[in-house]
């Protein structure tokens, strides 16, 4: 927000002006106001292995991450790059595999990857799009550019956040909306609905029919599962409620069965359906990959899109975006060693202390060392880990990550964040204005994920 001596940065100038004329006191309980908001709408997380706290609020913060209308134009003309190259890879690997034959992404890394679906290979989805949904999660370091931390191409999470942190902040602080020109992002459910509608499949007579699968209340997003068919206005399933008839997928209403011709499916892989993958999973339906691959429904995202969120593939990523492009990346990667090979492997081990290392498969900040942090029982004990396994993990610098204002009791206070802006691709690429901004509430710390204690903020991208 400010520039040290030389005053505010523009998009926040008139946002001080206003904080300036607050009673510090009225905020803190404006802060208490929202949670009790989110507590009555029922916004919580499920945290895995916590059975003291098996549903949480995610901690809001009232003080808008704030970005001028150029960068971020910058920025999403950077993600739409990126994001058409990541669905153009997916073709490619399920197909002919050229980026593999020359040379730019290793063989190994496609062929031993557990998020490498065989069943895909020589299948296209309906309109050639694999990635319908995807939540790129953007750093920047200090006040320099913007990085890609990594790609979620797989079954995204956030958005519902996003949508109710903006709208608490209309409820609460009208005027300061009324005072700065702030894109909209509560059109997305609406964005949402018309991008899954544009690839329906082949079967699909006339409007589609679209249902979201959630695994059940159990599930850490449930509620945002929830949230996002009711604002679109479809059925929200789980897999005891579909079967397969006479060659389509089917949901049971009070009407009867319904053949759904799009599904929204925030179930993994494996679950989706236990005749092609994992045989006793109750979460999915049986028979849907076939009816897949036969053009009775489209699946979004479409299986084996794991491959794309992979650690070790991203690693790769300013190649394969220039491979498919023909121009460079316009968003540069954090530099990564990739602990498979010996080189790094050896410069990680002996650089622990500076690093962040992560699981290739991992998410929601499991499974990390963050180096600078850990004690050194922790970091030896990672070390074994990695030794026993090292095409298991990549590594990263600890990033002096941007820093924005959050409300402390004696006012403002700067804090790291990461911003997770979510794209819809199927007939054209839409990406909402801003997206979720994840703010480190613990001061010095790196660790933005809800799981570990961060919280959340409205992204404000101003029209001007």
């Amino acid at each position: 927000m400010l520039l040290g001596t030389e005053g505010v940065r523009p998009p926040y100038e008139k946002f001080q002006a206003w904080f300036r004329k607050q009673d510090p006191g009225t905020l803190i309980d404006k802060s208490g106001e929202a949670e009790s908001l989110f507590h009555r709408t029922g916004i919580t997380f499920a945290v895995y292995g916590d059975e003291a706290a098996a549903e949480r609020l995610i901690p809001f913060d009232l003080v808008p991450r704030i970005l001028a209308r150029a960068e971020w134009d910058r920025l999403a003309e950077g993600i739409e790059q990126r994001v058409r190259a990541l669905n153009a890879f997916l073709d490619d690997i399920y197909h002919d595999q050229e980026i593999v034959k020359a040379g730019k992404v290793p063989a190994r890394l496609i062929e031993g990857n557990e998020a490498f679906l065989p069943q895909m290979v020589g299948f296209r989805p309906p309109a050639g799009v694999y990635t319908h949904i995807i939540g790129t999660d953007i750093v920047r370091v200090g006040e320099g550019e913007f990085y890609v931390l990594e790609d979620n191409a797989r079954t995204p999470s956030g958005v519902s956040y996003m949508i109710e942190n903006r709208e608490t902040m209309m409820q609460m602080f009208p005027e300061l909306f009324a005072q700065n020109r702030v894109r909209p992002v509560e059109t997305y459910p609406t964005d949402l609905r018309r991008s899954l509608a544009a690839v329906a499949p082949p079967a699909c007579k006339g409007e589609p029919t679209i249902a979201v699968l959630t695994p059940g209340i159990h599930n850490s997003a449930f509620y945002e599962h929830a949230f996002l068919a009711d604002q679109m206005g479809v059925e929200l399933v789980e897999g005891s409620d579909l079967k397969l008839v006479d060659g389509r997928i089917v949901m049971r209403t009070t009407q009867g069965y319904q053949p759904i011709d799009v599904l929204y499916r925030r179930v993994d892989d494996a679950f989706l359906d236990p005749l092609a993958f994992r045989p006793e999973s109750v979460l999915g339906v049986a028979g849907i990959f076939e009816v897949y691959k036969n053009g009775g429904i489209t699946i979004a995202n479409a299986p084996g899109t794991g491959i794309a969120d992979d650690k070790a593939i991203y690693s790769y990523m300013p190649d394969i975006v220039e491979f498919y492009t023909g121009k460079p990346a316009m968003l540069q990667n954090v530099p990564t060693w990739r602990c498979a090979e010996e080189d790094s492997l050896a410069y990680v081990l002996d650089h622990l202390e500076e690093l962040v290392v992560k699981e290739v498969h991992g998410s929601g900040g499991y499974g990390m060392l963050v180096g600078p942090t850990a004690s050194r029982a922790e970091r030896e004990a990672f070390a074994v880990k990695l030794r026993q396994r090292p095409t298991n993990y990549i590594a990263q610098p600890t990033l002096a990550l941007s820093t924005v204002p959050i409300l402390v009791d004696g006012g403002l206070a700067p804090r790291h964040v990461d911003l997770r802006p979510f794209v819809l691709v199927s007939d054209q690429v839409r990406i909402t204005p801003g997206g979720l901004t994840r703010v480190a509430l613990k001061e010095g710390s790196l660790v933005v994920n809800s799981s570990q204690g961060g919280g959340t903020k409205d992204t404000w991208v101003l029209e001007v």
